[in-house]
C-alpha cells in the first residue's frame, strides 16, 4: 500500500484562497494534511515528514536542489502585502545603522527579506533576536519587531507608539519587483512516488484557487469570525495578494535569491525549477 501524500498547510489566512475549497474528502486515504506555521512546515519538508505544500520561499531556496515547484501557485504581492510588517520606534536608517530588531520564530522568507533590505537598501547590519510573534515580547532596548501573517494583521489594528513598514511595499519601492512569500513545493522523491496523484492534487488546488477568488464571501466571513476585522478589510487584504506564480513573480523571487546568496543567507545559488518541466514526472 502506497503511503499517503503528506501535504502541509500554512496556519495563516494568506493561503485561504487556495485551500478554502480544496476537496480533502475526495482524496480520503490518499493524502494527509498537516497545518502549522511556516517555520514548522519548512522543517517538516526538509525532514521528509511532509511531501509537498506551501512553504516559505526562502526554504525553497535552501533546498532548490531537492524540491520542485508547482506553477501558478504562490502567495505574492506587488507592493503592500499587509501581513509582513515591521513595527518600529525609530527611522529605518537609524535602525540599520546599529539598532536591535526582534524577529518572529515563525518565519523564514520574511526574516531573510528584512535582512536583505537592511543590508542592501540601508547599508546596515542591526542586531537580531528571535522570540514569540507578539509585540508584547519586544524588549525596552529593542527598536523594532517583525511580525507576519495573522499576528501582523491583528497588531496592525492597534499599534500605539509604532511606525509600521510593510516589507512588500519596501521591496517594490526599492527593486520595482514582485515578492513571493510562499511557494508550493514538492520533494523530488515524493514526486517520483506520487506522480499521478500529484497531478490530481495540483488540479484540485488550481480549482480551489479559482473558486476562492471568484466567490470570496464565505472565506471572508470565516476570517472575520476567526481573526477579526470587517468585510471591507478582508476584501482589500485578499485583493492585494496574488496567488499566481508567473514570470513576473519568478523574476522578483530570483532577485531575492541572488541577494540572499550574495549576503551569505543561502549557502548556494538557488534556481527556480518546476515539477512539470522534469521529464520523469510527466
Amino acid at each position: 500500500m502506497t503511503e499517503p501524500l503528506k501535504i502541509g498547510r500554512i496556519l495563516y489566512t494568506n493561503v485561504w484562497p487556495i485551500f478554502h475549497h480544496f476537496p480533502e474528502e475526495r482524496f480520503a486515504g490518499k493524502i494527509e494534511l498537516l497545518t502549522e506555521v511556516p517555520s514548522s512546515l519548512n522543517r517538516a519538508m526538509a525532514e521528509g515528514t511532509i511531501d509537498m505544500g506551501p512553504i516559505s520561499s526562502f526554504a525553497y531556496g535552501e533546498h532548490a536542489h531537492e524540491y520542485v515547484l508547482f506553477p501558478d501557485l504562490s502567495v505574492s504581492a506587488f507592493g503592500p502585502v499587509n501581513s509582513i510588517l515591521l513595527f518600529h520606534r525609530k527611522p529605518l536608517e537609524d535602525i540599520a545603522a546599529g539598532g536591535r530588531i526582534m524577529l518572529p520564530n515563525t518565519s523564514a522568507a520574511s526574516v531573510a527579506l528584512l535582512r536583505i533590505l537592511m543590508a542592501k537598501r540601508f547599508g546596515g547590519n542591526p542586531d537580531y533576536r528571535y522570540d514569540e510573534p507578539h509585540l508584547s515580547c519586544l524588549r525596552p532596548d529593542e527598536d523594532a519587531a517583525l511580525l507576519i501573517g495573522d499576528d501582523a494583521i491583528r497588531a496592525s489594528w492597534d499599534h500605539p507608539g509604532f511606525e509600521v513598514t510593510d516589507l512588500g511595499a519596501l521591496w517594490r519601492e526599492w527593486t520595482g519587483q514582485w515578492m513571493s512569500f510562499a511557494v508550493w513545493a514538492v520533494r523530488e522523491d515524493a514526486a517520483r512516488r506520487h506522480e499521478e496523484l500529484l497531478a490530481e492534487v495540483y488540479r484540485a488546488f488550481q480549482e480551489s484557487k479559482r473558486r476562492g477568488l471568484a466567490a470570496p464571501k464565505e472565506m471572508i466571513q470565516h476570517a472575520i469570525h476567526t481573526v477579526g476585522g470587517d468585510e471591507a478589510y478582508w476584501h482589500s487584504y485578499f485583493a492585494g495578494l496574488s496567488f499566481d506564480f508567473g514570470e513576473e513573480q519568478h523574476r522578483g523571487l530570483q532577485l531575492y535569491y541572488d541577494y540572499a546568496y550574495e549576503l551569505g543567507l543561502l549557502k548556494r545559488p538557488a534556481a527556480i525549477r518546476f515539477w512539470q518541466d522534469i521529464p520523469s514526472y510527466r
